[in-house]
């Protein structure tokens, strides 16, 4: 067999790697999606992800569907295995016991234990081979990797609007501007995050559960999934949050972030990172969604937070649900941009667009991260 051939051959079976490791797409969190595929005589003989954080992982769902016939086999491995004792043990050394003879991973652990799990299994004699696929690789943790790399979590910040760009009415009203499709699939967002942030203002506006609810998650284990509920953030820089709203009696826990003195409120806990403009620092509430395991946080808020957070250059992605309706010019923004000049103006680059029932989704990345002043 020559190079290409076992190039194109380990391609493949980490692209199946990949693919099991979006099984968990859901339910990792906070762990990383990872999925194995352990192959023996061209024969895929072992196949697992991980499900749950706490349950085993990817190489031992898949050691244990092969059995013996992992003895000197190849396990593709879409993330490098581990080396350190987490909340289960270091799957390099159930590798090593199993005695496969290679591993193949897709992108490093950025946790460097002792120089990483294959430094490990090198060190006991295995063929250790990677990245292979690591942008495909990386696409499927890019919240973890990035919480690891940079000590911040991923921020996706969600709006819906019409086609003029308004997200409510003057009054406020803004349910509902878009299908529900569109809906179903903001489920999928919340559900995929580990903390949802809004604002004070919706929240005393919409009263707002900002839940995964279930009946709207349209999966197949939506039930299951709904039950890990992301973290529910509240910035409040005056600390104006009320023990009646609906947003604090939801299953899962409630933050609220304030510029005040910490408060007792029921149903919450508060934290107070103020900023010099007497605001809630927004970087500061990151890192310490980060420091809670967070890998992707999704931002569902007004106008002024949503613009804050770009501003700041806190983006990674917009995820922006168009509606086939006009608001008109007495409605309010997607964002809260006080530009002046073009040469102000945020560049996008547009990744995905695509119908969801009777709206349009556009995903798009900022071009520049760098925060213009508050």
């Amino acid at each position: 067999m020559s190079v290409s051939d076992d190039s194109y051959l380990d391609d493949r079976y980490m692209a199946f790697a990949i693919e099991l490791a979006r099984r968990g797409w859901y339910t990792a969190k906070p762990n990383p999606r990872v999925g194995c595929v352990i192959v023996a005589d061209g024969k895929i003989v072992g196949e697992g992800w991980h499900q749950r954080a706490g349950d085993a992982h990817a190489e031992v769902n898949a050691l244990t569907m092969a059995g013996s016939l992992a003895t000197g086999a190849t396990a593709y491995v879409s993330l490098e295995p581990c080396n350190h004792q987490g909340r289960t043990p270091p799957c390099s050394g159930q590798l090593i016991k199993a005695g496969v003879a290679r591993v193949v991973y897709g992108v490093k652990d950025p946790h460097d234990v002792a120089g990483g799990g294959g430094s490990v299994l090198r060190d006991a004699g295995i063929e250790v081979c990677g990245p292979v696929l690591e942008t495909e690789a990386r696409a499927v943790n890019a919240g973890f990797l990035q919480r690891c790399e940079t000590g911040l979590p991923r921020v996706t910040l969600k709006i819906a609007a019409s086609l003029d760009g308004r997200t409510a009415m003057a009054s406020g009203e803004s349910q509902w501007i878009t299908g529900p499709a569109a809906r179903s699939d903001v489920q999928r967002l919340r559900a995929q995050s580990g903390a949802i942030v809004t604002g004070i203002g919706t929240v005393l506006q919409d009263n707002p559960a900002m839940t995964v609810r279930a009946e709207q998650l349209d999966l197949p284990d939506a039930e299951n999934i709904a039950q890990l509920q992301p973290l529910r953030v509240i910035v409040d820089s005056q600390l104006r949050t009320r023990e009646d709203l609906k947003i604090l009696s939801e299953p899962g826990q409630v933050l609220i972030a304030t510029a005040k003195q910490k408060a007792l409120i029921a149903g919450a806990e508060v934290i107070s990172l103020p900023n010099s403009q007497g605001k809630v620092s927004l970087p500061a509430l990151l890192r310490e969604l980060a420091d809670r395991e967070c890998n992707d946080v999704l931002v569902e808020a007004g106008a002024k937070l949503a613009g804050a957070f770009v501003r700041e250059g806190l983006v990674d992605e917009l995820v922006i649900y168009l509606a086939p309706r006009l608001l008109g010019r007495k409605a309010m923004p997607m964002l809260d941009l006080a530009f002046d000049e073009m040469a102000e103006a945020l560049d996008l680059d547009i990744v995905d667009v695509r119908a969801v029932g009777q709206d349009w989704r556009i995903t798009a990345q900022p071009l520049s991260h760098s925060p213009s002043p508050l």
